[in-house]
């Protein structure tokens, strides 16, 4: 089966992957692109997973204030390289969990910091619905940005501030 350029465009377009790993899937998908953008998000997950070791010591700190100024928040992620911590996708990625934080206050980055909370889903930042995809975890969009960037990426800590409080 032959695969278009078109179509490894306009997978590699709406998924972030490379070429070869694009047109890997449509071969596979025998050209069905909603099944090969989920053998790659299969895929990006395992390849995430593998990635979950690795030191993460580069990054930035990002910071979000709510209009009006009354509520904002800070957040540093970290990454293997400066090189990824300076493109786009990667302060993108930054300066959404800092909003996620503003929004939605939660108080662990995960649920190994909630050991001692008994129902702590809401108050876990990684397992919040994402503010702007709601049908996905925070987790999850890490999880496709540590696929996209070929890297290991945590978020550290996060410190939110509000007025009066």
């Amino acid at each position: 089966m032959q695969v278009s350029r078109e179509a490894v465009k306009e997978l590699r377009d709406r998924t972030g992957a490379g070429v070869l790993e694009c047109k890997k899937a449509l071969l596979e998908a025998e050209g069905d692109l909603s099944y090969a953008i989920g053998i790659l998000k299969e895929r990006g997950f395992l390849l995430a997973e593998k990635k979950a070791e690795r030191v993460t010591r580069e990054g930035l700190i990002e910071a979000y204030i709510h209009t009006g100024g009354r509520i904002g928040a800070m957040v540093e992620v970290n990454c293997e390289t400066d090189f990824v911590a300076r493109t786009e996708e990667f302060k993108q990625l930054a300066h959404d969990l800092a909003m996620q934080v503003t929004a939605t206050a939660p108080r662990f980055i995960s649920l190994d910091e909630a050991a001692e909370v008994e129902d702590p889903t809401e108050d876990c930042l990684l397992l919040q619905p994402f503010i702007k995809e709601p049908e996905k975890r925070v987790q999850d969009i890490i999880t496709e940005a540590k696929a996209r960037l070929g890297e290991n990426i945590r978020v550290r800590r996060f410190a939110r501030f509000q007025l009066e409080e």
